[in-house]
């Protein structure tokens, strides 16, 4: 039996601080719709927006609340690239997609974040929005890192300013003296990320969509007609959305179990501060820009709106939590942050994220009215839009864009449901030994 804390959010800074605090209705009965989307979080909403723009009926399904997974407790980091585009290694690109492509991923590399800005201004999106965003060098080989990619954003016609940073220009944008340099991008951003959730999920409402929260999918029955079961109800679809990502493995396992095995949900962690007041907000983030390292268990931080640090990170593949999640997190906080070592911290959670082998989104159809995306590997806030957009244009009849990224050939994480786990963390710790490498 399910425990009933289980289907409400998780007690993080957004769930406490979320601007729209009412509900959406349990499923119940049968009802029939040209497209059931499965999973309410930014894939799944942002799909419900792009259809509700075409005039198309949808039905949404969310196990617990809009935003309950990833896509409400995570950092918050609007951060673009899209199937590894405007990356530090253009050739990777190249030997996914093909060297036709490149430019065509660019483009949704920019795009995916433009979907956030566009949408946010059109519907006037109460989310906190800030522009703003500094990839930052702990040596100089990360350094070097760096530069490779503000090269590879040059000759790719970015179009917001960016900027190469020294260690005495980065003391400009953050108070810490941990960093050898950085990358300074005013078109990335961060907001409020449940906030813009549920927004999104109000806009599909109002254009049409028909929206079930606590409503979790046990069952698919496929054929021309898709026969979608929760506990309460049938919902018949000529086509379905299957958008529950690292979750779904876990909390519907059933309905898709081919896709599981191309997807690991990865823990990562965050604390947030009490507010700490102006002074001291400016004395540690100067111009609060979002903030990312290089590393593989990186660090990621920004400041609210009400001035608190968000401090992120520790991404954790082996399934086990942190004895203290607080205690661990504030002593990385402090170390890059040592004026911080005084202040409250009033929340602290976790979630998961899904986790693809090659790091680029997944995105194809199991059968010809079976659509799904997942697998943004932890910079999933734009990247989920540029999938709901690719997905909506599929379905409403312009496949070009979803073919190019059904084409990429991804592998099954070895070692099955029970190995995979231990045989992934393994892996990534040498790539974490390798990061303490200068």
């Amino acid at each position: 039996m399910t425990d009933l804390s289980e289907l409400e959010h998780t007690n993080s800074y957004y769930a406490a601080t979320q601007r729209d605090k009412g509900i959406f209705p349990t499923f119940e009965g049968t009802v029939h719709t040209d497209i059931c989307i499965i999973g309410g979080g930014l894939t799944g909403v942002a799909t419900a927006v792009e259809l509700g723009e075409y005039g198309q009926d949808v039905v949404l399904l969310e196990g617990r609340r809009i935003g309950w997974g990833a896509s409400g407790r995570n950092g918050g980091q609007i951060i673009g690239g899209y199937g590894e585009a405007l990356s530090i290694d253009p050739a990777r690109t190249q030997a996914h997609f093909g060297a036709e492509a490149v430019d065509d991923l660019n483009r949704m590399s920019v795009e995916c974040v433009d979907i956030i800005r566009d949408r946010v201004a059109k519907y006037n999106i109460q989310c906190d929005l800030r522009w703003g965003y500094l990839d930052v060098a702990r040596n100089r080989r990360e350094m070097r890192g760096i530069a490779k990619m503000f090269a590879n954003y040059q000759g790719a016609s970015y179009p917001h300013e960016i900027r190469l940073l020294d260690r005495g220009e980065l003391r400009d944008y953050l108070g810490t003296g941990s960093y050898v340099g950085g990358m300074a991008n005013t078109g990335y951003g961060h907001l409020h990320v449940l906030d813009l959730c549920k927004a999104e999920a109000r806009i599909a409402e109002s254009l049409g969509a028909r929206i079930f929260e606590q409503s979790l999918v046990t069952s698919l029955t496929r054929g021309a007609k898709i026969r979608i079961h929760t506990g309460q109800g049938t919902v018949i679809a000529d086509r379905v959305v299957l958008a529950g990502n690292g979750y779904l493995s876990q909390l519907a396992p059933e309905v898709a179990p081919e896709l599981t095995r191309y997807v690991l949900p990865a823990t990562s962690y965050v604390i947030a501060t009490e507010p700490l007041g102006e002074d001291l907000a400016r004395s540690v983030m100067q111009k609060n820009f979002a903030t990312c390292d290089q590393r593989t268990a990186l660090d990621y931080f920004r400041l609210s709106a009400d001035n608190r640090m968000l401090f992120g990170g520790l991404c954790n593949y082996s399934a086990r939590d942190p004895r203290s999640i607080t205690g661990t997190m504030v002593k990385r906080m402090k170390s890059v942050f040592p004026q911080l070592s005084d202040v409250m911290i009033d929340y602290h959670w976790g979630g998961h994220m899904g986790i693809g082998l090659n790091r680029i989104p997944q995105l194809g159809l199991l059968d010809e009215n079976i659509f799904y995306a997942q697998a943004y590997s932890g910079h999933g806030v734009a990247p989920t839009h540029m999938s709901g957009r690719i997905l909506a244009e599929a379905l409403v009849g312009d496949a070009r864009r979803l073919e190019l990224m059904a084409g990429v050939a991804h592998k099954p994480f070895p070692g099955g449901r029970m190995l995979r786990h231990a045989l992934f963390a393994t892996g990534m710790a040498y790539y974490k030994l390798k990061d303490e490498l200068v």
